[in-house]
């Protein structure tokens, strides 16, 4: 067990230097147009399709959920306000967050896998360049940017969603459905939704990028690391999740409290 947790230390603080790294490369020279926006098509708008579906899809069984509790009570003039609050707060980032995660974060885990095993990476160096440079930093300003993005759209999506399985299924019309969603929805909870976005789009590119960075083994080592990949970048999003939850809402009260005093 003790093994076990100083291994998990030592990987994460080895995630940590190379992110610092990545910044440093990334704040001291830049990165190529080109690059950049070769890697967001690769991971951006391939991933265009699964966003929309999963977003119409999360936000209509968000609406089917709420509404049989709000039916019970006779509340259903509340379901667009209390859905899409609960969509653009918390579910919705995070349940995104794990499709992409499996889409972009894992197709980059074993693309740079494979370079590194092919000795592409090595051949970088052998030519004078930094392969951080060359290869991980566009990579993961593209796949951060990209999945922040997407998070945004799929965002929307959820919200289209709820009104779509709303009026066909639920009776309860787009008008109706909206007029009580800025009870529930301030500027606040889109705040909370964006920071979460761009969090975890940072926690995918970082996580993704380091495991096939460091990629070992032959392909069995890509396998190893796409699955590390895998597993690691779901527990950060669930971690991101709570720790920017209870700051947020914690930052929140300080604010009110200042306000009244």
């Amino acid at each position: 067990m003790l093994k076990a947790i100083n291994k998990g230390i030592e990987g994460l603080g080895r995630w940590a230097e190379f992110s610092i790294r990545v910044f440093k490369t990334f704040t001291s020279k830049g990165v190529s147009s080109t690059s950049l926006v070769e890697q967001m098509y690769h991971v951006g708008v391939r991933s265009l399709p699964i966003t929309i579906v999963s977003g119409l899809f999360v936000g209509a069984i968000l609406a089917i959920q709420i509404n049989l509790q709000l039916k019970d009570f006779g509340a259903q003039t509340f379901l667009g306000g209390l859905s899409t609050s609960t969509t653009l707060r918390n579910l919705g980032p995070v349940l995104i967050a794990f499709l992409l995660s499996g889409r972009v974060g894992a197709f980059t885990s074993a693309e740079l896998g494979t370079m590194a095993i092919t000795d592409q990476l090595n051949a970088i160096r052998c030519l004078g360049m930094d392969p951080v440079e060359k290869i991980v930093v566009p990579r993961l300003v593209a796949l951060t940017c990209s999945s922040f993005l997407l998070l945004i759209l799929g965002l929307g999506m959820t919200v289209v969603g709820g009104v779509v399985i709303s009026s066909a299924h639920l009776g309860v019309n787009p008008i109706q459905f909206s007029q009580n969603i800025s009870l529930f929805v301030s500027s606040w909870s889109i705040g909370i939704g964006v920071v979460k976005s761009f969090l975890f789009g940072l926690m995918i590119g970082t996580i993704s990028c380091f495991f096939g960075y460091h990629t070992a083994g032959g392909a069995r080592g890509v396998g190893r690391a796409v699955k590390r990949t895998s597993v690691a970048t779901l527990v950060s999003i669930i971690l991101m999740d709570f720790l920017v939850s209870t700051a947020l809402e914690s930052l929140k009260t300080f604010f009110e409290i200042m306000a009244n005093s």
